[in-house]
């Protein structure tokens, strides 16, 4: 059976979001969503995370797809950008 894949969306109208396997989707999402509990984070603080999370755990690049997956949970109402300076990121 082929792996199931997931196409992740964008939260600016307009951009298309990317075909990824949907094991790799669930792992990030996961570790973003928990990372994010409780907390507001801005970008480097939150990678700094993420990349300790799944360190060992995840073989390919953890930068392109936690971009591209937290796009993606911002698009589908799940986290949110604040209006601070620096911008941070949490849960919605």
């Amino acid at each position: 059976m082929p792996d199931s894949k997931i196409l992740t969306l964008h939260p600016t109208s307009g951009k298309t979001g990317r075909n990824i396997n949907r094991q790799t989707y669930d792992l990030f999402k996961a570790a973003l969503l928990d990372i994010l509990r409780g907390q507001e984070l801005n970008h480097n603080q939150l990678f700094e995370q993420l990349n300790q999370n799944l360190q060992g755990k995840f073989a390919g690049n953890i930068g392109w797809y936690g971009e591209t997956i937290k796009l993606d949970l911002e698009a589908r109402g799940l986290i949110q950008r604040t209006n601070s300076k620096p911008q941070k990121y949490r849960l919605k």
